[in-house]
């Protein structure tokens, strides 16, 4: 009977114990693609410390970087699931399900991470596109404007003529109306292609050369602010509405923060990165004329009017956000 008694004393306590870790808070699980030291991942453990000291423990975050829970085109249904309460989503991975998002992703040259980021958020909570409806929105932010980095220099356009270059999304088609020949292929295939000839450089943010060491092979860099791509956080629903309405506020306003935040991160970082590779390969840096820009500008045009048309069957006033997209981007770029 005593025995009995312990173990019932024991069982109480641990009960006891469990509800009131319980009450001291809630923990959520946040996943994400990239690698750790990645500009999406290294916001990621920014949000977490932020969110955990200003709500007093009373929310704790476990992160999971590089796919470890999640991948990149699993990730929305995933969260809308419940396998992750948080993921970080690039709409890239997703065609045709973000209409609305999609005008960030457009060839409109934005010059920084900061006036793209701050663009999209500004969007988003103007019109609440109805393509998020049924997930939390946190935060938003974009890549860095997307550049090339080559084996051999390319100091004007009709340098272009012919070499190939792995690149993904809109930009392909746009090399191709610069002669270039563009190569999609995953990012973490294109070391073994610049290795092996396949390619003669990328496009991308400039972030790449210090983070994946691209610097070492294509040691020519050109500035042609070819499209950013969109990035969403979102949280489960249901997870979501279970939280006090303290963390709630909290979280909400995290949301233009750390927008921001991530877009001065990622400016930085690349600023970081030029230097770094300059210093560790004497790479170059090239700037196109503004003829030059002008064309790529031109090129980009039947880009913008298909998504005009995807835009207005899905019931979006295409001609007004793009409007009020161009005139953040002014305003954002002004400061």
């Amino acid at each position: 009977m005593r025995k009995l008694l312990t173990l019932l004393a024991a069982a109480m306590a641990l009960t006891g114990l469990l509800a009131a870790t319980a009450l001291a808070g809630t923990m959520v699980t946040y996943a994400n693609f990239p690698p750790a030291k990645t500009f999406p991942c290294v916001q990621m453990e920014r949000w977490k410390v932020e969110v955990e000291k200003r709500t007093n423990g009373e929310l704790t975050v476990q992160t999971f970087p590089g796919s470890t829970l999640l991948g990149p085109k699993n990730m929305l249904r995933g969260v809308q699931t419940g396998q992750a309460d948080i993921g970080c989503i690039s709409t890239a991975y997703y065609p045709g399900v973000f209409p609305f998002m999609d005008v960030v992703n457009l060839p409109v040259a934005f010059t920084t991470t900061e006036a793209a980021s701050l663009t999209m958020w500004d969007l988003y909570l103007k019109y609440q596109p109805a393509e998020l409806k049924d997930v939390k929105v946190l935060t938003l932010f974009t890549s860095a404007p997307s550049q090339i980095m080559s084996k051999e220099p390319v100091k004007a356009l009709d340098d272009l003529s012919g070499m190939p270059l792995r690149a993904s999304g809109t930009i392909l088609q746009i090399l191709s109306g610069l002669g270039a020949h563009g190569v999609g292929m995953p990012m973490s295939q294109t070391p073994e292609a610049l290795q092996k000839g396949v390619v003669k450089g990328l496009v991308s943010s400039f972030d790449v050369l210090k983070d994946f060491n691209f610097a070492e092979s294509c040691r020519y860099e050109t500035i042609t602010n070819l499209p950013v791509y969109p990035f969403a956080v979102i949280m489960n629903k249901a997870k979501w509405d279970s939280l006090p309405d303290d963390v709630k506020k909290v979280l909400d306003d995290l949301g233009r923060e750390q927008s921001q935040w991530t877009g001065q991160y990622l400016d930085n970082h690349i600023k970081e990165s030029l230097q770094w590779s300059k210093d560790q390969y004497q790479v170059e840096v090239f700037e196109l004329t503004g003829a030059e820009h002008d064309k790529i500008k031109e090129l980009g045009t039947p880009l913008v009017d298909e998504w005009k048309v995807a835009a207005a069957k899905a019931g979006i006033d295409a001609e007004t956000v793009l409007a009020d997209m161009l005139a953040l981007k002014a305003k954002y770029e002004a400061k």
